[in-house]
């Protein structure tokens, strides 16, 4: 599979799996399904409730764990340092697992103002073997400049809502030109008519494909890398084939025109939302 890296050397696929309301033994189940089918970048957090769900997937899948990417999420309401040093233990304990991948800061809160005080603990969680690498969720780039400005340590991925609808071609140009990956959550929409747009519907058509391998191989040309969710073994594969599908300048283009200005699913503006 390809690759993306951060300026600090860390790797990712170009598309990963989504994890979301899978839990308890059916989301296992999904989970080994994704993971057989050739997903190994797997996308968790705190809040979801399911990080014991993804570390049994892990341990009965049969692929070695240094071949998976696992991530989980700090959650807003345990941005302090003591906290969050409890919490990042507490995703390990739950997992079952040695170490973490990568370990996103679920939101910035600016508002309570403690992102950069759980980016210490997160550096430190590092240093100890407990995490791989770090990054953020929903980060403008003040919140990311501030991050390296008072700890000199830059975020290696940024994980922001991204799709048609809401493209943030600035963010994405932004983060290329730091050397930031940019992970898009999802990718796909959620409770719109996305994939029953009639641009989207006309592309996958004239390529016999489905619009979801469409928009996901969009994510992929621009550089960003989807986190599609599904507990049907047909679509996940449909899902990670999207990444054999090449779209032309114009058919980027054509996507990219979808773009609203009231685009984001649920009006989540990093700048003021308050994540718990």
């Amino acid at each position: 599979m390809r690759t993306v890296s951060a300026r600090g050397g860390v790797t990712l696929p170009v598309i990963g799996f989504g994890t979301y309301t899978l839990n308890g033994m059916q989301g296992v189940a999904a989970l080994c399904q994704a993971i057989e089918s050739g997903y190994r970048l797997i996308d968790s957090a705190f809040n979801y409730e399911n990080e014991g769900a993804v570390g049994a997937a892990v341990r009965s899948c049969g692929v070695p764990r240094e071949d998976l990417i696992i991530t989980s999420k700090l959650p807003g309401r345990r941005q302090r340092y003591e906290q969050a040093v409890v919490t990042i233990e507490e995703s390990l304990l739950r997992t079952g697992l040695d170490y973490l991948d990568l370990y996103l800061i679920h939101w910035p809160n600016p508002q309570v103002g403690l992102y950069v005080e759980a980016w210490q603990a997160m550096i430190d969680a590092r240093q100890r073997g407990l995490l791989k690498a770090i990054g953020v969720c929903n980060f403008l780039p003040e919140h990311l400049e501030r991050l390296e400005r008072e700890t000199g340590v830059a975020a290696a991925v940024n994980q922001i809502e991204l799709h048609p609808y809401y493209p943030q071609t600035d963010a994405l140009a932004y983060h290329a030109e730091h050397g930031i990956i940019t992970e898009s959550w999802s990718p796909l929409g959620r409770g719109n008519d996305l994939l029953a747009n009639r641009v989207i519907v006309q592309i996958a058509a004239s390529r016999a494909v489905t619009p979801a391998q469409v928009v996901l191989a969009w994510h992929v040309t621009l550089g960003a890398i989807p986190l599609p969710k599904s507990s049907s073994g047909e679509r996940q594969r449909e899902n990670l084939d999207s990444i054999n599908l090449t779209l032309s300048t114009g058919e980027v283009d054509r996507i990219l025109g979808l773009a609203r200005p009231d685009g984001r699913i649920a009006d989540q503006d990093p700048a003021v939302y308050q994540e718990f």
